[in-house]
């Protein structure tokens, strides 16, 4: 039952859903909810069950390990979807398998004269661009990236992106670990 968390969050975004809408369907809290996705709070099978009704899926799926795995992501399942409170687009190009240690994905940079908020986490990250130009800001030196240049380093540095031109910037994102 250690992988029910994760499957919880993979499912709730591949579906795209927010915490909020998994919240409002299964009158379950968002923090709650929030601790479970994270494996921080045990999960009754009463909860479990709204969870899986809410997903429209049967319950036993969180209980059998996934056999059929699915490497390759065709270009009509690629599903583009925003984080809260950016505009900025991402596409996740991950195959589906238990235990994987890379995030891929596009990423595409809307036109913005500013830095975006910082980051900082666990990890490694690459980026590629593969149109446009991206400044990245890691820690306090600035790279100009353009068209085929790329950038890779740890994650635990303090790190900033930002599009200057009035063109998306479209980049080939890999990150460890998995966090979406």
């Amino acid at each position: 039952m250690e992988h029910i968390h994760k499957k919880i969050k993979s499912l709730r975004l591949e579906k795209e859903m927010t915490l909020k809408d998994l919240s409002e369907a299964t009158e379950l809290s968002v923090s709650f909810l929030s601790q479970i996705e994270r494996g921080s709070s045990s999960l009754a099978i009463t909860s479990l069950k709204k969870i899986a009704d809410a997903f429209q899926i049967n319950i036993s799926y969180f209980f059998h390990e996934i056999e059929n795995y699915n490497y390759a992501v065709h270009k009509e399942d690629q599903k583009p979807f925003k984080l809260e409170g950016s505009n900025v687009t991402h596409v996740r190009l991950a195959g589906k398998f238990p235990d994987r240690k890379m995030e891929p994905m596009m990423v595409t940079l809307p036109p913005n004269k500013t830095f975006i908020e910082k980051f900082s986490h666990p990890g490694e990250e690459l980026y590629y661009i593969v149109k446009g130009v991206v400044i990245f800001k890691v820690e306090e030196k600035e790279y100009i990236l353009n068209e085929g240049d790329s950038i890779h380093f740890p994650s635990v540095k303090v790190h900033q992106w930002k599009n200057p031109t009035n063109e998306d910037a479209v980049l080939l994102c890999v990150l460890t670990p998995v966090i979406f």
